[in-house]
């Protein structure tokens, strides 16, 4: 159908069939508006607020990192051999005989046997604040008492 034979079928239509018409179309036109634009744009502000205060949390913990990360970069530089006994020192302080620690070069490889979760995360955040050593490798799983054991592979500061 070409617009001119759409036009002389809605001359011959009568003046109720118009307004049904054009009614039903405004209802279409009224559909779509609702459905294309309006609800959308109300789940929007709906969840603005759930995700506004996601993103402040976010903010948060970005500027707590942030500001660790400085702290990080205002400490004095640590040599190979101190950042060695560091090490050494607090895995025998945070883990006791649950693990083993084997040096090469400027890797530290850790083999661990029944280390509880807790005091293997705030050994890896003790030796990497206080020795330098930051993790390169980890291959880890938990035993059937829920313990960890694997190894954990750090880089340590050059020589």
């Amino acid at each position: 159908m070409n617009a001119a034979s759409l036009r002389a079928r809605w001359l011959r239509l009568a003046p109720r069939e118009k307004v049904l018409v054009a009614a039903s179309s405004a209802i279409v036109v009224l559909a779509l508006l609702w459905l294309v634009a309006i609800r959308p744009a109300l789940g929007v502000l709906r969840s603005a607020e759930q995700q506004h205060r996601m993103l402040d949390a976010q903010l948060q913990q970005m500027a707590a990192l942030q500001e660790e990360a400085r702290a990080l970069q205002g400490q004095p530089k640590v040599g190979h051999d101190e950042a060695t006994r560091l090490l050494e020192r607090s895995l025998r302080d945070r883990l006791g005989t649950t693990a083993r620690l084997a040096i090469s070069g400027d890797r530290a490889t850790v083999t661990l046997t029944g280390t509880p979760a807790d005091a293997l995360a705030r050994w890896l955040t003790q030796s990497r604040v206080d020795a330098r050593a930051l993790p390169g490798e980890a291959r880890l799983q938990r035993n059937a008492t829920g313990l960890w054991e694997g190894t954990v592979v750090l880089s340590l500061p050059p020589r």
